[in-house]
């Protein structure tokens, strides 16, 4: 039988049109300006209008892989109201932009420079006022690039932290929630110091489930956690003698109440802060979707949530292909399979 090779090749091409289209649903800029409009003094962000004449200054912060599109965008929209901002992104992503600062740093593991943008960015929030608003830009690896330790604590001492984390089996929730106490910006901090700004964080969520708290480590975020659920989980994987003596320290002073605990919900810190995700994986599905329908294909989507290696999500999908072929089960080709 002869293989019809123009026919795999329009197959190739609509599959490439598919994958494009749901990452154009995503792009850090056009997720900004999808939810960020402006109309003279009116800024539209999500639901919400802000009558930007009633602010003294407008300040950008944020950090994340995406962060130099998404300041660019907001330049575009925001203009000579930007009063100043400052965003950390990964080494290779700069930009220079006219109003807000982009700082280069380390990501996966935090550095130096990224400690210098985090307590740069923290001193803004610290410097504005009630009559002030910050855009806060949040997006993949936020967290990294915005490495803050708590005061006592080095970036030696968390990376060490989290490597024994690790080690010892600990759940990325588990992690999250030490971490958001050896931090001055994550679990809310950010928001606290931010506090009495009006304060709107824009998120392009890179987590399954788009939990806020999780993403970035949630630093415009009420944070749950407690102390007391950091040594639970150190003495619970008995690993409190593998730690730095300055995390355990700390973390038993905060037990103590000798240590502020971080914001949770209904504190003061988050009446004027609001929290916007602009992207997150099933908006790309979404998308990725209606092109192939758009393209005749009928479409199914498994999932948004898929975690794991990319070879055992391609294996699973090719399983799935195999058998609609076989058996039209769960449709008969030519169909499209999507997952994210």
């Amino acid at each position: 039988m002869k293989t019809d090779l123009k026919g795999i090749d329009t197959q190739k091409a609509h599959a490439l049109d598919i994958f494009q289209a749901g990452l154009t649903a995503v792009a850090p800029g056009s997720a900004v300006r999808k939810h960020c409009r402006r109309n003279g003094n009116r800024l539209t962000m999500g639901s919400e209008v802000y009558n930007l004449s009633g602010y003294k200054k407008i300040l950008v912060v944020g950090g994340g892989k995406a962060g130099a599109a998404m300041a660019a965008e907001m330049e575009a929209i925001l203009g000579n109201r930007i009063s100043g901002g400052i965003v950390s992104v990964k080494y290779g992503h700069l930009a220079e932009l006219n109003h807000i600062q982009i700082v280069e740093a380390g990501h996966p593991v935090p550095d130096r420079n990224g400690g210098k943008g985090a307590l740069a960015i923290t001193a803004m929030a610290e410097s504005a006022t009630a009559d002030d608003l910050i855009i806060c830009l949040i997006s993949g690896g936020g967290s990294a690039l915005m490495p803050l330790p708590a005061r006592g604590l080095s970036l030696a001492d968390k990376q060490k932290t989290t490597g024994v984390l690790l080690a010892c089996g600990a759940t990325i929730h588990e992690i999250n929630t030490i971490r958001k106490h050896l931090s001055d910006i994550k679990g809310g901090m950010l928001a606290r110091a931010a506090s009495p700004a009006t304060l709107v964080s824009l998120i392009l969520s890179d987590v399954v489930g788009d939990d806020l708290d999780v993403i970035a480590s949630g630093p415009c975020v009420p944070d749950s956690s407690t102390f007391a659920d950091c040594m639970d989980i150190i003495t619970g994987y008995g690993i409190e003698n593998r730690l730095p003596e300055a995390v355990t320290d700390r973390l038993k002073a905060g037990l103590s109440g000798q240590i502020t605990e971080t914001p949770k919900p209904g504190d003061p810190a988050f009446e004027k802060t609001h929290n916007l995700i602009i992207g997150r994986n099933m908006d790309a599905v979404t998308a990725a979707k209606s092109a192939a329908e758009n393209l005749g294909y009928p479409t199914l989507i498994l999932s948004s949530m898929i975690e794991g290696e990319t070879r055992d999500a391609a294996g699973f999908h090719s399983a799935i292909a195999r058998e609609a072929v076989k058996t039209g089960n769960p449709m008969s080709p030519p169909l499209c399979i999507l997952s994210g």
